[in-house]
C-alpha cells in the first residue's frame, strides 16, 4: 500500500535518522515541519518535505491520498515497559489502597504480584492471548506502535514459560512490534517463602536455559528492591541472563533505595525503570553509562509515589524515557498519552521533553532507535495523525480528550 499525507499542519519529531536518543538539553528541541507532506510505499516512510516543495503525484497506482489540513502527524509511541498479559484486573487492592493499605502491606497479605502469579497459573495460554490482544488493540488505537511485555506473574519453570510463549504468539497476532523480556525475579513466590535462594537458583538453573532454548525473551529484568532481590542477587540474575544472550534491564528505585541503578549500570543495562527514589550517586552513574533512565508516570500516580527527579536528570545531561508499565497492579492503563501529559503536569517536563521521551528515547530502550521513534526515510511507517488542534503542546494539555483520528502501523490503515 501507497499512502500520502498532505497539508500537514505539523510533522512532528522529523530526523534523518542519525539519533538513537537525545540527552540533557537536547531534549528541549522537536525537530518538525510545519505544512508538510509524508510519503509512505511498501510499509515505510519513502520521503517528506514542505508543500513548497511537493513535487507531485507521477503514479496514482494503489495509492491512498489523507488530507490533513489542520492535523499533525507523529510517529508511534513506543512503550517500553509493560505487563500487559495477565488474567484478571485487581481493583480490590485499589479499594483496599483507598481504605489505608499500602503497596507492601497488601503484597504481604498475598496480594501484588503474587495474586496476579496464582491467577495467571489457572489461566491457558488461549486466554491470556485472547485477553491481551485486547489490551494491544487499545493501545494501538491510542498512538502505540512498539510494546516490551514483560513475563514475572508466573515465576514457575512451567507458568513463566506459558507467559513467554503466549507473548511469542502475541508477536505473530498483533501488528505491533513486540519486544519479550523475561522477569522471573519480579517476586518470590508462595512456595519458596523463606528460601529466595533456591527460587533464584531455578531462575539461573532451569528458566534461563529453557528460555534461551526456545528463543522465548530479548531482555532479562529483575525487581530490585526491599522485600524481593538485593543488587547483589539481581547482579548475579542478569549476569546470568547474558551468559544466555538476554540483555539485562531493571525495576530501580521504585519503593526505596535499594541499588537497582547500581546493578543495571553494572551490568550495561538498556534501561532501569521506576527511578522515584534516585539519588545524585545513581544520576552520576547513570551519565557514564550505556542505560536509558525511564520513568512510569502511570504506577507513580496511581500509587502515590514520590515523583521520579526528571528535572534533575535532565538538568544533569541525562536522557530520559517514558514507558506506561500497563499492569494490573500500579499502572492498569497503557495510554501514552496520558503518560506524556502526567509527566508534564507532574514533573514539569516540557511537551518537546515528554514527545521526545515517549518516542527516539524509548525507542532506545527496546533496540529500535534505527526502525522507530521519529519520522526518518527508511524507517517503519508507524505514524498517527490527530484530529485538528493548535499544536503538539494541545496533547499533554488535553489529557483527558482523545485526539487521535488515524492510526497507521506498518504502512496499513488501522483506524480512521
Amino acid at each position: 500500500m501507497r499512502i500520502l499525507i498532505k497539508n500537514i499542519k505539523t510533522l512532528v519529531q522529523v530526523d534523518d535518522n542519525d539519533r538513537s536518543r537525545v540527552c540533557g538539553a537536547e531534549m528541549k528541541n522537536l525537530p518538525s515541519i510545519n505544512d508538510a507532506w509524508l510519503a509512505i510505499d511498501d510499509g515505510l516512510i519513502a520521503d517528506h518535505g514542505k508543500m513548497d516543495d511537493f513535487p507531485g503525484i507521477s503514479d496514482w497506482t494503489k495509492l491512498t491520498v489523507i488530507d490533513a489540513t489542520d492535523k499533525l502527524v507523529f510517529p508511534g509511541w513506543c512503550d517500553s515497559h509493560t505487563h500487559i498479559v495477565y488474567a484478571d484486573s485487581r481493583e480490590s487492592e485499589f479499594v483496599d489502597r483507598l481504605n489505608g493499605l499500602s503497596y507492601e502491606q497488601i503484597a504481604q497479605r498475598g496480594g501484588g504480584i503474587l495474586n496476579s502469579a496464582q491467577r495467571l497459573r489457572n489461566a491457558s495460554e488461549e486466554e491470556l492471548i485472547q485477553s491481551a490482544l485486547v489490551r494491544l488493540d487499545e493501545v494501538m488505537k491510542q498512538g502505540t506502535c512498539a510494546v516490551e511485555i514483560k513475563s514475572g506473574y508466573g515465576l514457575s519453570l512451567e507458568s513463566e514459560l506459558k507467559m513467554l510463549r503466549v507473548i511469542k504468539k502475541l508477536k505473530e497476532l498483533s501488528p505491533l512490534t513486540i519486544k519479550a523480556t523475561f522477569l522471573g525475579a519480579h517476586a518470590v513466590p508462595a512456595e519458596y517463602k523463606g528460601d529466595k535462594a533456591r527460587y533464584i537458583s531455578l531462575i539461573i538453573d532451569k528458566m534461563l536455559p529453557a528460555i534461551a532454548e526456545e528463543k522465548l525473551a530479548e531482555y532479562c529484568d529483575v525487581f530490585c528492591e526491599n522485600n524481593y532481590f538485593t543488587k547483589e542477587e539481581s547482579i548475579k540474575i542478569l549476569e546470568a541472563g547474558l551468559k544466555h544472550g538476554l540483555k539485562p534491564k531493571v525495576h530501580a528505585e521504585q519503593l526505596s533505595n535499594s541499588g537497582g541503578v547500581e546493578a543495571g549500570v553494572y551490568c550495561n543495562a538498556i534501561s532501569v525503570d521506576h527511578l522515584e527514589y534516585v539519588e545524585e550517586k545513581e544520576i552520576e552513574l547513570i551519565k557514564n553509562s550505556i542505560t536509558m533512565p525511564t520513568i512510569l508516570p502511570g504506577a507513580q500516580f496511581f500509587l502515590q509515589l514520590p515523583h521520579p527527579p526528571v528535572r534533575k536528570m535532565i538538568n544533569a545531561g541525562l536522557p530520559v524515557a517514558i514507558a506506561s508499565d500497563y499492569n494490573p497492579g500500579s499502572s492498569p492503563s497503557g495510554n501514552m498519552n496520558l503518560m506524556i501529559a502526567l509527566s508534564c503536569i507532574q514533573y514539569k517536563m516540557t511537551p518537546e521533553e515528554a514527545i521526545n521521551a515517549a518516542t527516539i528515547n524509548t525507542a532506545y530502550a527496546m533496540d529500535l532507535s534505527t526502525t522507530h521513534g521519529s519520522i526518518a526515510i527508511g524507517k517503519k511507517a508507524n505514524v498517527f495523525i490527530t484530529k485538528e488542534i493548535p499544536g503538539y503542546s494541545f496533547l499533554p494539555y488535553s489529557f483527558g480528550s482523545n485526539l487521535i483520528e488515524t492510526v497507521i502501523i506498518n504502512g496499513t490503515i488501522i483506524k480512521q
